[in-house]
């Protein structure tokens, strides 16, 4: 498989193409966190486990994705001086969030740069 690396993650090719339907729901697994949070990559993967691994691993690495925002977020909250900083995990956040929906619309396999896989 091709990799390729940068400072806004990782991304490869799939062993198998995938179709337009894949592809949208590899785009929603990613883009339906900025109103549903870590809710839609999780229904999406429960129910395309199975059936897609493309659609399997852009939910997965989103939802892994969101627990690590979100223990971060804690994590900031928790301190004061953290809690100023929360804007600047937002924007970063949502650039990668952008770049992984643009990757899965290219059919390509993605990996967010900084991301604890808790989801195997």
């Amino acid at each position: 498989m091709d990799k390729q690396k940068s400072y806004l993650g990782t991304e490869e090719l799939p062993a198998t193409t995938p179709t337009s339907d894949e592809k949208t729901l590899a785009i929603l697994a990613h883009i339906l966190t900025l109103v549903a949070w870590f809710i839609a990559p999780l229904v999406i993967y429960l129910i395309k486990k199975d059936e897609s691994p493309f659609v399997a691993a852009h939910a997965k690495e989103s939802l892994n994705f969101q627990i690590t925002v979100g223990l971060i977020c804690i994590g900031l909250i928790i301190t004061i001086i953290g809690a100023l900083l929360l804007w600047i995990v937002g924007i970063l956040a949502l650039i990668l969030i952008i770049v992984a929906t643009i990757k899965a619309n290219d059919g390509k396999l993605y990996r967010y740069p900084v991301n604890w896989r808790l989801i195997k």
